[in-house]
């Protein structure tokens, strides 16, 4: 369950090392590092299979998803940036609801 946190913690690292050097986007390299350290700490947390991982492995991928629906909308869904980060926070939040339903049963 630790395998798509670390992967999403260095695929946000990228993109926002990405973002910056492309077009000197502070923002992005903010975001896309605050995201590598949440999703690195999430991923170490459900290694050690300690409390809150999962958690914050959903919470993460929650936010990623609304921040690619924020930035889809206004470029109508045709810009590949956004539709990245709608699609990893889409499949991510879909994977960590999942599951949190199989240990904390709401469905």
């Amino acid at each position: 369950m630790e395998h798509p946190a670390f992967t999403l913690s260095g695929l946000c690292a990228v993109g926002g090392v990405m973002g910056y050097a492309r077009k000197g986007s502070m923002p992005s390299l903010v975001a896309g590092t605050t995201f590598s350290i949440i999703y690195g700490v999430a991923g170490y947390l459900l290694k050690q299979n300690a409390d809150y991982g999962l958690e914050l492995a959903l919470g993460a991928s929650t936010t990623l998803l609304a921040a690619g629906i924020g930035r889809a909308i206004p470029s109508r869904f045709k810009k590949p940036v956004p539709l990245v980060l709608l699609v990893l926070g889409g499949v991510s939040s879909t994977y960590y609801a999942r599951k949190y339903n199989e240990f904390y049963p709401i469905f």
